[in-house]
């Protein structure tokens, strides 16, 4: 039996909130062990960005804590300036 990983199921979460709902997608992302990873907050705070602004800033800032990167640290401080807009 194939498994997936963790990452591989983030992925399937954005592509659950294409298909189906926001909602859907969030739930199923919580599930997930995922939460010292960058990517799981980034996430979570594009699925927040339309619903709640709060939430959303919140998994932004704590995807910055977590990211390693200068890149990605700015790709997600851009998206919390978005939000402001």
């Amino acid at each position: 039996m194939l498994e997936h990983s963790p990452m591989v199921s983030l992925n399937r979460t954005y592509a659950l909130s294409k298909a189906h709902s926001v909602d859907a997608a969030i739930s199923e992302a919580k599930k997930l062990p995922l939460t010292n990873h960058h990517l799981y907050h980034s996430l979570l705070g594009h699925f927040y960005a339309k619903k709640d602004t709060h939430k959303a800033k919140e998994h932004f800032e704590t995807a910055i804590k977590l990211a390693k990167s200068e890149s990605d640290k700015e790709i997600i401080k851009n998206k919390i300036i978005a939000l402001d807009k």
